[in-house]
């Protein structure tokens, strides 16, 4: 400390330092725990209580779960959580019962991969990680009702996400409802033959194995054997949506192939319509619902059957949104996996094929096989990218075009993906730029069918590449019992669709870019399945009274991995190494006795337990039921303004866009059709807040250093004498720029951190962190407490007089103003308004109590330890948390006066004082009045008077 300081603390011992924000924030902190200050009533339930709490006004408001992170927190990390305990604090105050708390998403790589570099087993590793997180927020003054919070890997949590799965499981989507209904309904409706089985045997001649398998297709949640993403180098399967652009995986960055694995997956697709409809009725921000539409992917058009030559029972089924050009397909293409390929290859080239079209191979099988090894190296995006050459080989078969009855070849070929459609597509080359540069490649066909709007005539060979238009005529498209030519586009779409369902050949249909989930991980450190397969390999739901199916010990836990680089590789799962729990003998309750099952050795992804978890928190101790319905219908069910009910605000980064805010809407939309809740949407308000940012500083190698030992000269930076580079980027522990909130809470206090993380910006906006910025907010509350106290004697200084008109004003105004920026989470203006007022009654002789009651009443959602302690201070025996927040009396809000400004030829010549609601006339009349605007009018004619009530008149002389 230096002398200065030392000399300060003498002369002012009660001064707000560190250390007193250190003992204040403490003392407030063990209050509010010990008397269960932040604890919300329900309705129902354990929690039920305080009927006169629970006939209020209810605030449900959360964060977006966080993963503990061994690192612990640093100040990006709390920008979020702050916010959302402000917005929380206001609504207490307002008249609302608020929940408000916060879990912990525990499951998943990061825990597992640290795991396999030190030893320490995941659940050690993520608990430590969880308490020092609980800590590192409880000293921040987060207001969460601690009797709520869990961790997804508490088997009492986990016991009802596996309760969840088996509902999904155990339904089937019934599109004619339009809703999800128990499987036992499906069964009765094959059991009775009102729906045939597809041979059309009676359902009870089919073997167990038989049913399982139909029942399979109809499954919300079922396993199949399909083409994944493959990541050897983590040793998992990832979802579509865990695939980077560049097609490497989210965590880790390692390559991602497509291998065929048997894997669980969850039929979300069967929801694709709903999952676009209900984005209407939410708050969210317009891109994260743009985001969602494009992933789902709507389109409108036709399946056509196209009949492949000299095979009587195969067909190739293709999506197309331009059946108007069907008389201009001259080639399909099937993309390398599709499982049609391998039955209609040849075992050797048809006569006259091209050499353009063999790969140099000398039989489809090998050329086939090879083609399929270099597109499983490629990512998705790599093969659907614009580029230069085409690549695909011939599979030797031949297709027959419907419409016009030609024999066109079938190729296989990158640029189509199994993940869309239906794996397979009519190429138009003349219409399709990809399609197109194909064609020339490999030296097809190519027929015009939609006429040109230019003077490139109507023969593709001349042109420089594809035409395309959705506004032009139908030409060169006539068989022998359907035309189109003459007709536009929307005409022709209608007319072909028409016929090709009269022959039952095609139809019109709509599809989605939208897969199924894939819900699978060959992992660990995850939520068990709660599913056995028998002898016969048919999968069984185990019964509630077996859950929680809780994870075993394994004596390697980690994952067996690969070479990242080698695609031909297997997963290994953990939970296969341990026989003991694998192999079981069990009673499955159904009449059948004990027998010998195998255990489901794939674990679920990181993404389950975050799928309900909003409502783990309405009900947290709840072990008979997923939740009480009258607590979920009071904090969650559709009210006026929110038809599909949810949480009232959602505050989280806009990452998960496609992840878990897709995923927990479809679990949401599954269990309120099974009635198990009565709210269709999880989140009504989304709020997506911005990122803390940190210059990164690098040396010469690019290799980061420690941001706090770099230093400023002349406008470059230096580290260890030797200059370094300055960007903005993250905030993280591997890029030596991480600031902890430690570290300012012991520098400042958590109110100063609190506050100047709000005072940043407006909160959905991205900005620098700047340590030496945060004195401003430090420099607030001390001018704050030395309204309030005297930092000599420690005794409260406020008087017992009525404040002054200027005084009264600025309040009401504050007050006015705080309150609108808090509804509108405009959090930085809201302390802007607030440091005006405390400004302004700091030049006050004496403070009146009133004023600083209000001013305290004001900061108190952002600042709440120091405004408790004043507000105690100010003999208040209650917390300032439940306390009404100030409304402003509307007589101080408006001003009394306005000033106008007067200019005659552009030029101010005077300003009036006027009332606000002074007209136009009043103003005018007020304005040419005024001596000095006489004077400088001279005499001179008026041509025009321009007046903008109450602030402006501009005079323009003749």
């Amino acid at each position: 400390m230096s002398e200065t300081n030392a000399a300060a603390e003498v002369a002012a011992p009660h001064r707000y330092t560190a250390a007193l924000a250190a003992d204040i924030e403490a003392r407030w902190q063990d209050f509010w725990d010990a008397h269960g200050t932040y604890e919300a009533p329900n309705p129902g339930g354990d929690l039920a209580g305080d009927a006169e709490a629970v006939a209020r006004p209810k605030k449900f408001v959360m964060d977006m779960f966080p993963y503990p992170s061994g690192a612990g927190l640093h100040v990006g990390h709390p920008l979020g959580y702050i916010a959302t305990d402000v917005f929380a604090r206001y609504h207490r105050m307002t008249g609302h019962n608020v929940l408000h708390t916060l879990g912990f998403d525990a499951f998943g790589l990061p825990a597992e991969q640290y795991a396999v570099q030190t030893g320490t087993h995941p659940r050690v590793s993520t608990e430590a990680n969880i308490e020092n997180m609980r800590r590192q927020l409880r000293r921040l003054g987060l207001g969460h009702d601690r009797r709520r919070s869990f961790a997804t890997i508490d088997p009492d949590y986990y016991r009802w996400t596996q309760w969840i799965f088996l509902q999904i499981f155990n339904s089937w989507y019934d599109p004619e409802a339009k809703t999800a209904r128990p499987i036992d309904t499906l069964v009765q409706q094959f059991a009775s033959a009102e729906r045939p089985t597809p041979d059309g045997r009676p359902w009870a001649e089919l073997t167990e194995s038989e049913r399982a398998d139909i029942l399979g297709e109809y499954r919300l949640a079922y396993a199949s054997d399909a083409p994944v993403n493959w990541c050897p180098g983590l040793g998992t399967v990832l979802a579509n949506e865990e695939v980077t652009a560049d097609g490497r995986s989210e965590r880790g960055n390692f390559p991602v192939f497509k291998a065929k694995l048997r894997q669980w997956n969850m039929r979300i697709t069967a929801y694709a319509d709903r999952l676009l409809d209900d984005l209407d009725e939410l708050d969210w921000p317009e891109a994260i619902k743009l985001q969602q539409r494009n992933w789902i992917g709507r389109s409108e058009g036709a399946r056509v059957d196209f009949p492949v030559t000299d095979h009587a029972d195969a067909k190739i089924t293709i999506f197309t949104t331009r059946q108007d050009t069907l008389f201009g397909a001259t080639y399909m293409v099937l993309a390398p996996e599709h499982g049609l390929v391998d039955e209609i290859v040849p075992d050797a080239w048809p006569e006259g094929t091209r050499d353009a079209w063999t790969g140099g191979h000398a039989t489809p099988a090998q050329a086939i096989d090879a083609y399929r090894k270099q597109a499983a190296a490629k990512s998705d995006v790599e093969r659907q990218a614009e580029v230069k050459e085409k690549t695909g080989v011939f599979t030797g078969a031949y297709a027959i075009n419907p419409v016009s009855g030609e024999q066109v070849p079938v190729f296989i070929a990158d640029y189509v993906l199994m993940g869309y459609g239906t794996g397979a597509i009519m190429a138009v080359p003349a219409h399709d730029s990809r399609d197109f540069a194909f064609a020339r490649a490999f030296e097809l066909s190519m027929r015009c069918v939609v006429e040109p709007s230019d003077d490139r005539g109507t023969d593709p060979s001349t042109w420089d590449d594809a035409f395309a238009s959705y506004d032009a005529k139908i030409v060169n498209s006539t068989g022998e019992s359907v035309s189109l030519d003459g007709l536009g586009v929307v005409e022709a779409k209608a007319r072909i669709t028409e016929w090709l369902e009269s022959r039952a050949i095609g139809e019109g249909t709509v599809n989605f870019r939208l897969r199924d989930w894939l819900f699978s991980r060959q992992r660990y450190w995850g939520e068990p399945f709660p599913i056995v397969y028998d002898e016969e390999g048919v999968a069984h739901a185990l019964p509630e009274s077996m859950l929680p199916l809780k994870l075993p010990e394994v004596e390697d836990y980690s994952p067996r991995t690969f070479d990242p680089d080698d695609s031909d590789t297997s997963p290994e799962t953990p939970l296969s190494r341990n026989e003991d729990w694998v192999n079981v003998v069990l009673d499955l309750g159904d009449g059948r006795g004990p027998r010998p099952f195998r255990r489901e050795t794939n674990t679920m992804p990181n993404w389950a337990g975050s799928c309900w978890y909003e409502l783990r928190y309405l009900d947290p101790h709840n072990s008979e039921r997923l939740v009480d319905p009258e607590t979920e219908r009071y904090w969650m069910g559709p009210r006026e303004g929110q038809p599909h009910g949810g949480v009232d605000l959602y505050v989280g980064g806009s990452e998960h866009a496609v992840l878990h805010l897709l995923y927990a809407r479809f679990w949401s939309k599954v269990l309120f059709d099974l009635g198990h809740v009565s709210s269709v949407e999880p989140f009504h308000k989304l709020y997506n807040q911005g990122m803390i940012q940190a210059y990164v500083y690098r040396d010469s190698r690019g290799i980061a250093v420690p941001a706090a030992e770099v230093e400023e000269r002349d406008g470059a930076y230096w580290y260890q004498g030797k200059q370094v580079s300055r960007l903005l980027g993250k905030m993280g522990k591997s890029l030596k720029n991480a600031v902890t909130p430690d570290e300012i809470c012991a520098e400042y206090g958590a109110d100063t951190l609190r506050l100047y993380e709000m005072a940043m910006g407006p909160l959905d906006v991205s900005r620098p962190w700047d340590t030496r910025a945060v004195v401003g907010q430090y420099r607030l509350l001390q001018r704050l407490w030395r309204n309030v106290i005297d930092e000599g004697t420690g005794e409260v200084t406020v008087v017992d007089t009525e404040p002054d008109e200027a005084t009264l004003r600025a309040l009401h105004k504050a007050i006015d103003g705080v309150r609108q920026d808090m509804e509108g989470l405009r959090f930085n203006t809201a302390i802007a308004k607030i440091t005006e007022l405390n400004n302004h009654v700091t030049k006050v002789r004496e403070v009146p109590r009133s004023v600083a009651e209000g001013l305290v009443l004001l900061i108190s959602p952002l600042a709440p330890h120091v405004a408790e302690e004043l507000w105690c201070r100010l003999g208040h025996p209650a917390s300032v948390v439940h306390e009404p927040f100030p409304v402003a009396d509307p007589a101080y809000v408006v001003d009394e006066t306005v000033t106008c400004v007067v200019q005659v030829k552009g030029k101010v010549k005077a300003r009036l004082e006027v009332a606000p609601s002074v007209s136009d006339e009043e103003l005018e009349a007020l304005a040419l009045g005024d001596q000095a605007v006489v004077a400088a009018l001279n005499g001179a004619g008026i041509r025009k008077v321009i007046v903008r009530a109450p602030k402006l008149v501009n005079i323009v002389p003749a």
